[in-house]
């Protein structure tokens, strides 16, 4: 007997669960300005394009056990990728306080109320996502993740487990792309205290600000290589992470 829409329809559901969550997290579908209709439109193009290949014994397994692990796994493949980004917001939050333009803040669609300084970086940052082609890669891994971990098979407790140990990883990778210019602007600390020290009548306070800022953005400008390869290194770094987290959820 041939299979009818009724037989497929369970299946295209709970398919289309786990890939509308992990379009909602990754990098560009995410930005809340990203018109909704193209990403559920594409969250159903993957879903249809899947369906037919994923088979799920819906009779042996309580729907609501496989709908509480497909958001569990669509959650935590697109936090993966979407920690990324988040590392090089925080990055740039970092550099703006140190180079006191903490208190210039506009309203970012994607994390809030966020500075200038962390709106470029993260403007870089989707722009050598797309320049390198990444985004073909964490579609690719994410289809093959039905392959991978079929439908309702998910080890809940392996992926959480993985998950609570490599949230470090977030300040860590924050750190390393922020770091330059906390050097730079540690090293104009200390020239500055000690020309204080040496002359006190100066108004050392209204001479910082202009120093930070210029010193600051010379910093970003001729450290930008180093970003660029920090963020494209990492991202190698992403994909084997979600690599991990599908053999985690296989058990």
């Amino acid at each position: 007997m041939n299979p009818n829409f009724s037989d497929y329809l369970p299946i295209f559901l709970l398919v289309l669960l786990r890939a509308s969550i992990f379009v909602s997290f990754m990098p560009i579908f995410n930005s809340k300005s990203f018109p909704a209709s193209f990403k559920i439109g594409f969250a159903v193009a993957i879903a249809i394009m899947l369906t037919p290949m994923v088979e799920i014994d819906i009779k042996n397994t309580p729907i609501p056990f496989l709908v509480i692990r497909e958001v569990i796994l669509g959650v935590i493949l697109g936090s993966a990728v979407r920690v990324l980004f988040m590392a090089v917001e925080i990055a740039g939050q970092f550099m703006s306080n140190a180079m006191g333009l903490s208190l210039a803040t506009v309203f970012n669609p994607e994390m809030g109320q966020s500075t200038e300084v962390a709106r470029l970086y993260s403007l870089m940052a989707t722009l050598i996502l797309l320049s390198i082609d990444a985004h073909h890669d964490l579609i690719y891994i994410f289809v093959k993740s039905y392959e991978w971990v079929p439908v309702g098979s998910i080890d809940a407790k392996n992926l959480v487990t993985m998950v609570v140990s490599s949230g470090s990883r977030l300040f860590i990778l924050a750190l390393k792309i922020a770091a330059p210019l906390l050097a730079g602007m540690l090293m104009a600390n200390l020239l500055l205290g000690f020309i204080y020290k040496a002359a006190p009548q100066m108004n050392i306070l209204f001479i910082s600000f202009p120093i930070y800022i210029f010193l600051g953005y010379l910093i970003m400008l001729i450290s930008l290589p180093v970003f660029i390869n920090t963020f494209s290194a990492n991202f190698g770094d992403v994909k084997n992470h979600m690599l991990r987290l599908i053999s985690a959820a296989r058990g």
